[in-house]
């Protein structure tokens, strides 16, 4: 029943901005770490950014400084904040949902549906 939503992708010029969101709908007693990914064509999907339940961020090299993740107070939210966009950051962004611990339960990871973001040079 519980499925990731995601939504905010388009298309923008170099330096414009996007902001992404990631929704977990449905009811769940895990405790999911939140992150995305991304995927270019003919490329192997790559991390980009990480927020944990206590709210400290990991981000890739080649977003630091331009990307910020963060989520809701109930960490059922997250939403991924992009400045600064590149023609090398367009790719298929999908939000990732993840039980570190498995404190409550079996909880595997969850993949939302990807959205298509797009940067024109």
């Amino acid at each position: 029943h519980v499925q990731l939503v995601e939504s905010g992708g388009g298309s923008v010029q170099t330096g414009g901005s996007l902001r992404l969101s990631c929704a977990v709908v449905g009811y769940t007693d895990c405790n999911y770490a939140m992150s995305w990914y991304r995927q270019a064509p003919r490329k192997e999907r790559e991390f980009v950014a990480e927020v944990q339940r206590s709210g400290g961020t990991t981000y890739a090299d080649s977003v630091k400084g331009r990307f910020t993740i963060s989520q809701d107070n109930a960490k059922t939210t997250v939403s991924l904040q992009m400045n600064s966009l590149k023609p090398e950051d367009t790719a298929t962004y999908y939000c990732k949902a993840e039980d570190k611990y498995q404190l409550r339960g079996f909880c595997p990871p969850l993949w939302g549906q990807g959205t298509q973001v797009t940067v024109s040079s």
